[in-house]
């Protein structure tokens, strides 16, 4: 009976704590106008009617990429190259040559870097050279004076270098243009970005595609990792003219905002209450398994079982 009784302990103890949990969510879901927007600075209550910001900030909200698999690409449309030179997006399509497109903007802070970073990377991890199975093309779709040929011109040296491949210069190309043009191309892919005043970067996703020699979008990849094996089979398929079928999107947004206007915090504390009522249910159940089987080896072995409150064994 000894052993028995801290079982039954540990028992109602879980259960009691995970009733308290799950009485203190609903508490708190039923205070709709008042809860906090970030678990990282104090408090601040909004009202839900006043249009104040309750989830993903706005600058996002209009922000993402809508697969197009199969759309063509404008391949008449004009950018400059990094020497300065007009050329046209077509040049770079050729059979039995795909192109990975990189849709980044060079002065970026935060993401397309680790875009750039990824995909350099990955690339290092084939044994296809640019240039020669393919061409890399990054497009800046920032249309200020800001992204030049120039900027353009050393993004190229630094990834060229980075890629470590002599002879390769022919296959990266790294391009600036009109926001005519860039719109073009965004369009195109299903590139949606958006420039915020506030804190006066653009608002995009990551991502790089695939496109085959005639210009037409085969593969997309998501965020800044891209497997090297899959990106191999991606440009094999492209060469081909294959079009894949479309992906799970799992977007990185490049965004910086003050988390205390967002509701991300109060997203984040719903995951952590769930996971804490999932660990104390596992425990809960956990608890009462041991106790069923230790009940069960006590009747088999004729050993006396304490009977609860009822009586009942």
């Amino acid at each position: 009976m000894a052993k028995q009784q801290p079982m039954k302990f540990i028992a109602a103890a879980v259960f009691t704590a995970l009733s308290a949990l799950l009485l203190c969510a609903s508490a708190t879901e039923a205070q709709k106008p008042e809860h906090y927007n970030s678990p990282l600075y104090s408090p601040r209550y909004y009202d839900p009617a006043a249009n104040e910001p309750n989830g993903m900030p706005p600058a996002l909200k209009d922000v993402g990429i809508d697969q197009k698999l199969g759309d063509q690409l404008p391949l008449d449309t004009e950018f400059k190259d990094e020497d300065g030179n007009a050329v046209k997006l077509g040049k770079y399509f050729t059979p039995g040559h795909p192109v990975v497109l990189a849709l980044v903007y060079y002065e970026c802070p935060m993401l397309c870097n680790q875009v750039l970073n990824g995909l350099t990377g990955s690339l290092k991890g084939i044994n296809f050279d640019a240039g020669k199975e393919f061409d890399v093309v990054a497009i800046s779709f920032d249309a200020r004076e800001n992204d030049n040929p120039t900027l353009a011109r050393e993004k190229k040296a630094s990834y060229l270098d980075r890629y470590g491949r002599p002879g390769t210069e022919g296959g990266w190309h790294f391009l600036t243009g009109t926001q005519a043009s860039i719109d073009a191309v965004t369009k195109a892919t299903g590139f949606n970005y958006k420039w915020d005043e506030k804190s006066n970067q653009f608002a995009h996703a990551a991502a790089i595609m695939v496109l085959t020699p005639q210009g037409k979008l085969s593969r997309y990849f998501y965020g800044i990792d891209y497997a090297p094996k899959d990106l191999k089979f991606g440009i094999m398929d492209s060469a081909e003219n294959k079009v894949g079928n479309p992906a799970e999107q799992l977007l990185l947004y490049c965004y910086h905002y003050d988390p205390a206007t967002g509701k991300y915090g109060l997203a984040i504390l719903r995951v952590m209450r769930a996971a804490g009522v999932l660990t104390l249910a596992g425990l809960g159940a956990m608890v009462f398994v041991f106790w069923r089987r230790n009940k069960k080896k006590a009747l088999e072995s004729g050993e006396s079982v304490p009977a609860d409150d009822t009586g009942a064994i």
